[in-house]
């Protein structure tokens, strides 16, 4: 099928409240074209060179979303022009984006990654280590980047039973530092992907990443650096 009647069947299965982003890593310019004009405008990338190549030629008003593991020393390629960075899993991460974003006079949306899998793979904060870090209230110096909210990747598993229980244990941390410590603005809950986004929809999501049943199998890379 084409990407067009794949990106509709998404969007008819997702409710108005939740935002879609189509990833379209490793998928080339065509593509993505071909999504733009059946009207998505937000696309998910998880490499930042690639990104900054297809931003360059494709329409400037797309709103490009950093879903990978992102490098410190590859924050400049990006901090122009990305709409939001999904994968802030570190303190030092965070500062790098911060410092970037005063440097260009820009305010950068960014979600906190937690590792709810029980794969050790994933990347992402420790909900408890997170929560103490902020209680520091260090983060309050970041002054040109915008907490939105979170984001988490549950394990890669058939048990929804444990995929249920991950996300919900995310969303409930999510609703926890929205009335303690962020507020109105705290509103994005980034999780599910083709596979289980159903269940993290049912548990809570306001924002799900989809790529390969819109885009259709990815060929990887030899190099997937960062």
């Amino acid at each position: 099928m084409s990407v067009q009647t794949n990106l509709t069947a998404i969007r008819n299965s997702l409710p108005a409240t939740v935002t879609l982003v189509a990833v379209s890593k490793t998928h080339p310019v065509e593509a993505i074209q071909a999504a733009y004009e059946a009207g998505q405008r937000i696309f998910g990338e998880n490499r930042p060179q690639e990104m900054a190549a297809k931003q360059s030629v494709l329409p400037s008003d797309i709103r490009w979303h950093m879903i990978g593991h992102l490098q410190t020393n590859k924050v400049r390629l990006i901090a122009p022009f990305v709409d939001m960075i999904h994968s802030v899993d570190s303190e030092r991460l965070w500062q790098t984006i911060d410092r970037e974003a005063a440097r260009i006079g820009r305010t950068i949306d960014i979600l906190l990654e937690l590792h709810i899998a029980r794969e050790e793979s994933k990347h992402g904060w420790n909900g408890e280590e997170l929560t103490a870090w902020l209680d520091t209230d260090t983060y309050r110096e970041f002054t040109h980047t915008r907490v939105r909210g979170l984001m988490g990747m549950a394990s890669y598993v058939d048990d929804r039973d444990q995929i249920s229980e991950e996300f919900r244990g995310l969303k409930a941390l999510f609703d926890h530092l929205r009335q303690t410590r962020f507020g109105s603005e705290f509103d994005t809950l980034s999780m599910g992907m083709s596979g289980d986004y159903r269940i993290a929809v049912d548990c809570g999501s306001t924002m799900v990443r989809i790529g390969s049943s819109i885009f259709g199998s990815r060929s990887y890379p030899i190099d997937s650096q960062q």
